[in-house]
Parts: structure tokens; sequence; C-alpha cells
């Protein structure tokens, strides 16, 4: 049992940051640097993103992002998630947790690096209309889009799976919206009356569509190539996303609707016993803010 527990941990670390053992390299560069950064304890980043319910809205999030089809084509032509899927969720991990927890420094010089990869990210997608249409994964519409969708995902989990949030999921959008401004996004929303707001827009736009990408898509996201200790975790929590989603964005992904109420009480308890157990195994306090509190502590901040 010792055993299994220690391969089952060594696996979920190596799905989250790609290395089974010891805390990657980029991790404890979190603690270098000469400022605060950009969030702090006590900050709703922290508490949203030091929550197990960003492994609920990372799915969650990738589904909605799929609905619009240039953000789809940029993901499906360019990246390698097919390939090595995995490490484009680490890579993502890692961007957005050091915006999360490092230096403003550090935070920076993140984003220059996805961006710059961003710069190659170029094609052409047919859109809702049936149009061909060029696209730039920096586009200021994909940008937005991306940022939106994420803001909403994120609060979406954390209401059913997270804890409190201090000063609410305004406060965390208002927070993240930095996030958004270092990748480019011009004006983000900055309270989630603003994030429903433009949600509606793009559903009501005709820019969302679904195609046979997008099923195939969906397909991968269902059923990544995991370690098969981590796989009926994993269907709870796809089960889960798919549950926290509205109808209406389900209905466009083509996924099945729960059988009890808008979110089906079933789904919410069985994806928070195993993200409770994710807790458990990994440690309550992520090595992520453990090295950002000790960068804090030799600048003198209370952390």
């Amino acid at each position: 049992m010792v055993n299994f527990l220690k391969k089952w941990q060594a696996e979920l670390r190596m799905t989250f940051t790609g290395h089974p053992q010891s805390t990657p390299d980029w991790v404890l560069r979190l603690a270098e640097g000469n400022d605060p950064g950009y969030h702090l304890p006590g900050s709703a980043v922290w508490a949203v993103h030091g929550s197990m319910s960003t492994i609920v809205a990372g799915i969650r999030v990738l589904l909605m992002q799929s609905l619009h089809p240039g953000a789809l084509a940029g993901v499906y032509d360019h990246s390698g998630f097919k390939r090595d899927p995995l490490g484009r969720l680490a890579n993502t991990i890692r961007w957005i947790f050091t915006v999360s927890y490092g230096s403003m420094d550090a935070a920076h010089t993140a984003t220059n690096f996805v961006r710059r990869v961003h710069d190659s990210v170029k094609g052409s997608y047919v859109d809702a209309q049936g149009q061909t249409r060029e696209y730039s994964a920096n586009d200021p519409e994909l940008l937005r889009w991306v940022h939106v969708a994420y803001a909403d995902s994120f609060v979406a989990a954390h209401r059913i799976w997270g804890g409190a949030v201090p000063g609410g999921a305004d406060a965390y959008i208002r927070e993240w919206a930095q996030a958004g401004r270092l990748m480019g996004v011009e004006d983000p929303p900055l309270s989630l009356a603003e994030v429903t707001a433009e949600m509606d827009r793009w559903y009501a736009s005709g820019h969302l569509r679904a195609d046979e990408r997008l099923r195939e898509t969906i397909d991968f996201i269902r059923y990544p190539p995991l370690k098969a200790s981590l796989q009926p975790g994993y269907r709870i929590l796809f089960a889960a996303a798919v549950a926290s989603l509205e109808p209406r964005y389900r209905e466009l992904l083509g996924l099945e609707k729960p059988r009890f109420g808008p979110i089906p009480l079933p789904s919410i308890l069985a994806a928070r016993v195993v993200l409770a157990v994710v807790r458990l195994t990994l440690g309550r306090s992520g090595p992520s803010e453990q090295a950002a509190r000790q960068r804090l502590r030799r600048l003198g901040y209370e952390a």
C-alpha cells in the first residue's frame, strides 16, 4: 500500500509539474526576485489558485475555450496537445503559478516567453458563418476570449468546490485582470457582472461553434492518456466540469446534460472526494506558495 501511494503521488506530480519526484526548478526560482509580485498572501488569487478546485476549472476552461474556432485552431494546428498533453499542461500551470506567486519580473519574463511562442501560432479557420478567417494567437479578440473563459471557469469551479475568497468573485476577477493585461488583453473585465455580460455577448454574437475538430478535441479532453491509476479520478472530475457548465454551452459542446437539476449532486460530492484525496496526497500548501512566502520573508513582508 505504501509503495502504491508513493507511485500514485509521483504520477500526480508528473501530471501537474512534469517532474515525478522533485520540485521543478522553476518553482524553486519563485523564491527569487526583489519585489513582492502582483499578488500577496490573503489575495483572492492566492485563495483561488491555492485551491484544488483549479483542477476542475482547468478541465472546464479547456472545454469552454475550444468553443471559439479561432482559439481551437491555434491549439489544434500548432500545440503539442496530442503529442505531449501533460507537457502542455505543465507549461500552462507554470505560467499561471509564476504570475500568481512570482515576482513582477518573473511574471513579465514568463509572459513574454508565452507571447513569443504565440508569435508563430498563425493560420486560418472557418468561422461560425462558414467564412475563412486568418488568426494569430496574439490576436486581441482571441486573447480576450481565452481570458474571459478562464475567469468564468475558475470562478464557477471555485464557487462549487473551493472555499471562501477574500473580497469574493469580484476581487478575484479584478486581481486576475492583471494577467490579462500582461498577455495583451485591453480593458479586461473587473467584476463577475462584466464577465457574465461578456460571455453573454460572445454567445449571442454567433462566434462560437461546434464542428468535427471540436468533437475530436472534446474526446481527447475526456480520455487523455493518463496513467491507469489516475483515470478513475479524472473521469469523475471531467463529469463534474461538464456538470458545472451552463446548459447552453453543454449543448454547443454536444455533452450530456445532468439528470438531476443544473448541477447533479452526485457529481459535486464525488469530485469533492477526489479533490480531497489529491490535496492529501500533494500537501495542503503547494511548493509555489512556499517559495513565494520565502521571497516575501526575505524582502521583509509578512508571509
